[in-house]
């Protein structure tokens, strides 16, 4: 909770300063991507030694983690959206949810070379509670910040402002408040969410929930690959508290389970009563 009890006291000047600077973002987050940051470095390289497999106790809304995995703080397309977020330990999965989403930007950087995406809050290292979030308590939940077009093209303007990125508004129809030119890539957020369920069932998992803000799924099923997404037995949350529908514009959540693992059936984990493994 310190972590945000500071971040709301910085928000208003940090989101204000980035957006009278837009037109330089673009180039500043290129060199964000290419910057050696050695305390990330370090901290990186003390939390990589827990080569026991993750366990995830409980549910996401009320659980725990054990011998949690933390995310890269960058690849070869991708970011985690916010340095002091990473540095509060707010960046962790369990294993096999950190493994899912890492083969997935793989293959996103193969089928979209010039793509770049951006990883938001996971998990903290023992999981429990993360304020202000009300689940992300077991390492199987993860936010994804949407990417965006301006004039059809890649847009990254945003992308860089940390832990404001979250109060950024988008209107029903995926478009910036701020600058109606800028606009959610709906096909692309569908597509990136096929392609995490894909390669969770490889993994033994399944994404269980999508959460986005209710008036965009229209637009997001209205894409090629949205309808794909519709048609699959993947659930988009149906409804959501006026509050908590707010907040998933800019972002959206997955929740994911263990209803694919490869053991036999009696075998199964049941998250609210078993520790399920890598």
């Amino acid at each position: 909770m310190t972590f945000y009890k500071i971040q709301i006291n910085k928000i208003a000047i940090r989101l204000s300063c980035t957006l009278f600077l837009l037109c330089a973002v673009n180039s500043v987050n290129a060199q964000e991507r290419l910057r050696v940051d050695y305390e990330i470095m370090e901290y990186m390289q003390l939390k990589s030694n827990d080569d026991t497999a993750s366990a995830s106790i409980g549910t996401v809304g009320n659980g725990t983690l054990k011998h949690a995995k933390l995310m890269p703080y960058k690849g070869k397309n991708f970011i985690y959206f916010d340095r002091e977020s990473y540095l509060a330990g707010r960046g962790f999965l369990h294993g096999l949810v950190r493994s899912t989403v890492l083969t997935t930007y793989d293959s996103l950087s193969r089928a979209l070379p010039h793509r770049y995406f951006n990883i938001m809050e996971c998990s903290n290292e023992d999981g429990g509670e993360m304020f202000p979030h009300k689940t992300h308590q077991n390492g199987m939940s993860i936010d994804f910040m949407m990417p965006l077009l301006q004039n059809n093209k890649p847009y990254y303007g945003l992308d860089t402002i940390g832990a404001a990125h979250y109060l950024l508004n988008f209107d029903d129809e995926g478009k910036y408040s701020r600058d109606p030119s800028i606009s959610i890539d709906f096909n692309l957020v569908a597509r990136k969410i096929l392609l995490i369920s894909y390669f969770a069932r490889q993994f033994g998992l399944n994404v269980t929930k999508v959460i986005i803000k209710i008036e965009l799924k229209d637009e997001l099923f209205a894409t090629e690959y949205g309808q794909l997404l519709k048609a699959s037995d993947i659930y988009v949350v149906q409804g959501l508290s006026p509050l908590i529908n707010a907040l998933h514009d800019d972002h959206f959540h997955l929740d994911f389970g263990f209803s694919y693992t490869r053991t036999p059936q009696a075998e199964n984990t049941d998250a609210t009563n078993r520790v399920p493994t890598e």
